[in-house]
């Protein structure tokens, strides 16, 4: 069974990304990512922790804002879309002070060309791109496999069904409340629900290709969706590991968007 890990991929992207801003910095340019949130939690100031400290390694400036409302939010985004000095623009889900109803709309107010998180909709989010990478990475071709998504969410199952979908793959799509038995009948099952201990043993059949990409917390830990039982089976063809998986990847494709808008 190969361990489909990020990380070693990573590590390769973030030199190439130093090597990047030293160039820019060497022009007086100053790379700038803007991380606008509402919530002190703690999974969330995590992922906040992780990109601060990514930029720091490469040289990007992270400003880390903390918003008090909706209007504080808009008017955060609004500045940041005018200032040349920020080229990207993240808005940390999900937000606390504004309505499901209104988010579209909120996140809608960013410029496509600072949106390095695919939060628009219009670009392709940085999750999305990293599960490429991690495929692509370790050699691996979904051509002719039948592929399930479990999850239709903004940052990862609906971004890579149109991705997906437009490569051509054979796709089927279940939500995380769905009749998940079928999943034993697909070559590849990618999860990105939240829903911790979802995907269970049961639902994988020997063979399959597994990425998980979703995110909960479990009494103060970070937990993807699959089971236990599922990662101590030895007949799966891969399966991302329980930490350093798809995450890594994520936060080099963030920060390519960034300096690719520099």
């Amino acid at each position: 069974m190969k361990i489909l890990k990020g990380r070693d991929l990573a590590d390769f992207i973030k030199e190439k990304q130093a090597r990047q801003t030293r160039q820019f910095l060497a022009q007086k340019i100053q790379p700038k990512l803007l991380i606008i949130r509402d919530s002190e939690n703690p999974v969330i100031m995590k992922y906040v922790g992780l990109k601060k400290q990514y930029g720091e390694d490469i040289g990007v400036e992270v400003e880390d804002f903390c918003a008090n409302s909706k209007a504080e939010i808009e008017t955060k985004i609004a500045e940041a879309n005018n200032d040349p000095k920020t080229h990207g623009i993240i808005v940390q889900l999900p937000l606390k002070t504004v309505e499901k109803s209104e988010l579209d709309e909120v996140l809608g107010k960013i410029n496509v060309e600072k949106d390095v998180d695919g939060l628009t909709g219009k670009t392709d989010t940085a999750t999305a791109v990293a599960i490429n990478w991690l495929i692509a990475g370790h050699g691996l071709d979904l051509k002719d496999l039948k592929i399930a998504i479990v999850g239709r969410g903004r940052l990862v199952g609906a971004p890579l069904i149109r991705m997906w979908t437009n490569s051509g793959y054979d796709i089927t799509v279940f939500g995380h409340d769905g009749d998940l038995k079928t999943l034993k009948d697909f070559d590849v099952i990618v999860t990105a629900t939240g829903v911790p201990h979802l995907i269970t043993s049961e639902m994988v059949k020997p063979g399959c290709i597994l990425i998980d990409a979703g995110t909960a917390a479990e009494d103060g830990v970070l937990v993807g969706d699959v089971d236990e039982a599922v990662r101590s089976r030895e007949d799966l063809k891969a399966i991302t590991p329980k930490v350093g998986g798809v995450g890594p990847l994520t936060v080099c494709a963030l920060f390519d968007g960034v300096l690719n808008s520099v």
